[in-house]
């Protein structure tokens, strides 16, 4: 049960941050969006039997290279066979991040009427999204073409103060699971509770619109932001994560 738990919360995941390529090779899914983020511009694990480690690190780097960009590898705890081939490529460590999940009658529910939460996102939320995320324009296009490409039930949600957009998230349910994403609140309006306000509305949609259980993705040294999540009720951490970035000489 636990394994199947993990396996749909890689799904769910990866489903909320869609990449615009995915290939897949030797049951790795090779993904590409362009941008910054890395989820969805790495090799990620799919559940079975996986390929040999040195043909799928082949396969990456040829795929990668044809776009332009450096190989990374999401390496999460429930696929971790790849590290000793990688170690001997001399790709480096990076980015450790945290699976939590809860079910939905665990979380808070907090109702607040300052939350505003939308099937599409506005301009105005994508602006404050930018924003907050110190987003260019090469990486302002990419964020648009990323959420136009989500399917399923999903939400955007946003917390205003003194009437502009002071926190954002969004959520999307795959098979009765939120996947809560892209959490920001502007530096201006910090430490006044509006991040887990805009969580919370979120939460709350997800509630109404039949969702059994959530998950998130916390950095696991951002500790404000995993007192955050465990103040709404994400105690439970499924298993953790990291990248392997493919050293460029100089």
């Amino acid at each position: 049960m636990q394994d199947d738990l993990n396996w749909q919360v890689e799904q769910a995941c990866r489903a909320a941050w869609p990449a615009l390529v995915e290939t897949v090779g030797d049951e790795w899914l090779f993904r590409r969006l362009g941008g910054r983020n890395r989820r969805s511009n790495s090799v990620n694990p799919l559940r079975g039997k996986r390929g040999a480690p040195e043909a799928v690190l082949d396969a990456a780097e040829s795929f990668y290279a044809g776009h332009g960009q450096t190989p990374l590898f999401r390496i999460p705890a429930i696929a971790a066979e790849m590290e000793t081939a990688l170690d001997r490529r001399g790709y480096q460590t990076e980015g450790g991040s945290i699976h939590l999940h809860a079910a939905i009658d665990e979380l808070a529910e907090l109702r607040n009427e300052q939350v505003a939460v939308s099937p599409t996102p506005g301009e105005d939320w994508l602006e404050a999204r930018f924003r907050m995320g110190g987003y260019d324009d090469a990486d302002r296009h990419i964020f648009r073409d990323m959420t136009g490409l989500i399917a399923g039930d999903k939400a955007f949600a946003s917390c205003e103060r003194y009437n502009e957009i002071a926190a954002v998230a969004y959520g999307v349910i795959r098979h009765g699971l939120l996947v809560v994403e892209s959490v920001g609140t502007d530096g201006r309006f910090r430490q006044q509770g509006l991040g887990r306000r805009t969580v919370a509305g979120l939460i709350d949609w997800a509630r109404r619109s039949g969702a059994s259980a959530a998950c998130l993705q916390v950095v696991a040294d951002n500790t404000p932001a995993r007192a955050l999540y465990a103040s709404l009720g994400f105690r439970r951490e499924l298993y953790r994560y990291h990248y392997r970035r493919k050293a460029i000489a100089a």
